[in-house]
């Protein structure tokens, strides 16, 4: 992949640097008769939680029983429900629980963890050669102190995928013309939901203004994020921890163009908690998500009175015409608490153990998450490792890693680095431009029902002076979460 043939970040040159002078030269400090237990916090949940149980026990039954190290796994429910008691044990919360020698954090939380001082220097515990087994890019996000070294262990990775309801697509495709090759970029995409609007539209011509989205997309930040580093503009640009925001109107209108003007004409869509829902309802025929949720792509469409079962289709994500060959690096890692020698070198002998190849790729292979080694993204290291542990895989998460494994040559995984307030500005990018489509599209369909046309109904919302209006308070929301104190 082409950001693993690049050169670690200058930071991160840093850590290498440094490591060959600490990590490599570290004596173990544990005791197999006196076993050191380590206490995991995370958010899996379901299938995920049970693969990383199965692989802790493993973990404590050979290797970790070798060396003397305990590991207990506990899922905090969520995302947000993890980072809620991580911070309350930082606080000292009363009924806080203390904090685990390890838990899952995304770059964003690790940052102000960090600022704290609790996180501990996983530099100290990692050798050159240790680094140098892992993506580059995946290293590079983890080195999140202000000297440049290592606070973020990769654990599992993700990135985005497009899936689609292969069975009703064929419909649409036999009766239009459609070809899967339209979607590969964004203004393709934004074409062909147009055609899927005017066609679902025509099949009931007694009822005007009723055509159906066609397409939908979680992480509506990762559009903004990753769409404008395809126009050539890095929207956070980070040296040094400071912060400049590039927010160029030419490339943003894309983007506007793109998202906003599809979802108020309702050739876009959101109406369930992820776009897979909406798949399983019938309302979308294809959306951009998390490799992580191929599991979650139904099996059948569930109407009001009746169903019906589906195949799919995995594709990369579309990138804008013209644009560069760019997709989120995405997915929490694994940090570790400061404390004592002893607790953290233990967690660091953990980690490496749960991210070889063989262990990680079992993970990934339940998951859907990519493994972080170098040597395991490719298809024949995943199929022998099925076949040497026998792993049953779901069909649709196979497909889902293979495509990436094949599509890893040709793209460059990119995440931004980490700032001071860095998940308000998120969070403007994830609802500032989407909030906005769901409630404006509201009054297009009010204004549908009064008779009014499509072109009608979506005319105050799609002109220029509108994209102005929003381009301007949007940019004021920007500023102001970056800006916000405490």
């Amino acid at each position: 992949m082409k950001n693993a043939k690049k050169l670690v970040g200058s930071l991160c040159m840093m850590v290498v640097l440094a490591l060959t002078l600490t990590g490599c030269g570290k004596k173990s400090p544990l005791d197999p008769d006196n076993p050191v237990s380590l206490t995991v916090w995370h958010y899996y949940n379901g299938s995920q939680q049970a693969a990383f149980d199965a692989l802790v026990e493993e973990f404590n039954q050979t290797v970790g029983r070798e060396k003397g190290i305990y590991v207990q796994g506990y899922s905090q429910g969520s995302v947000p429900d993890l980072e809620t008691a991580v911070r309350d044990s930082i606080a000292g919360k009363v009924g806080a629980d203390e904090m685990p020698d390890i838990f899952s954090s995304y770059a964003d939380t690790a940052y102000e963890v960090e600022q704290a001082g609790a996180l501990a220097n996983l530099s100290d515990y990692l050798s050159k050669a240790d680094l140098k087994k892992y993506v580059d890019s995946y290293i590079e996000e983890g080195c999140i102190a202000a000297d440049g070294t290592l606070r973020i262990f990769p654990t599992a990775k993700s990135t985005e995928i497009m899936m689609i309801n292969k069975t009703d697509w064929e419909r649409f495709a036999s009766a239009t013309g459609a070809v899967l090759e339209d979607l590969k970029t964004m203004e393709g995409v934004t074409a062909v939901a147009k055609a899927y609007y005017e066609w679902t539209d025509s099949l009931t011509p007694d009822v005007p203004g009723d055509g159906r989205a066609f397409y939908g997309r979680d992480a509506v930040a990762n559009y903004f994020i990753i769409g404008m580093q395809q126009l050539g503009v890095e929207i956070f640009q980070v040296e040094n921890g400071s912060l400049t925001l590039n927010v160029p109107k030419e490339e943003l209108h894309r983007l506007w163009e793109n998202y906003y003007v599809p979802m108020v004409k309702g050739y876009f869509g959101a109406y369930g908690s992820f776009r897979s829902d909406d798949v399983k309802t019938g309302e979308l025929l294809a959306y951009t998500g998390s490799t992580s949720s191929a599991m979650y792509f139904p099996n059948q469409v569930e109407l009001d009175d009746s169903s019906y079962a589906i195949e799919y289709i995995v594709m990369a994500a579309p990138v804008f015409e013209g644009g560069r060959s760019y997709a989120v690096q995405q997915g929490a890692g694994m940090v570790v608490s400061k404390s004592d020698e002893k607790h953290e070198y233990a967690a660091v002998e953990f980690l490496k153990w749960f991210t070889e190849a063989e262990n990680n790729l079992q993970f990934g292979s339940v998951s859907g998450y990519l493994p972080v080694l170098k040597e395991a993204n490719s298809k024949e290291k995943l199929d022998q490792v099925i076949e040497e542990k026998k792993l049953t895989v779901a069909p649709k998460t196979y497909e889902c890693l293979t495509t990436i494994f094949r599509e890893m040559d040709g793209l460059t995984l990119y995440t931004n680095k980490s700032f001071e307030n860095g998940s308000a500005a998120r969070k403007v990018l994830e609802y500032n431009l989407s909030d906005k489509a769901v409630k404006d599209r509201k009054s297009v369909v009010e204004a549908l029902e009064q008779g009014k046309s499509l072109e009608e109904a979506s005319a105050p919302y799609v002109t220029e002076e509108a994209f102005e209006e929003w381009y301007n308070s949007f940019c004021d929301a920007l500023n102001s979460a970056t800006k916000k104190q405490g």
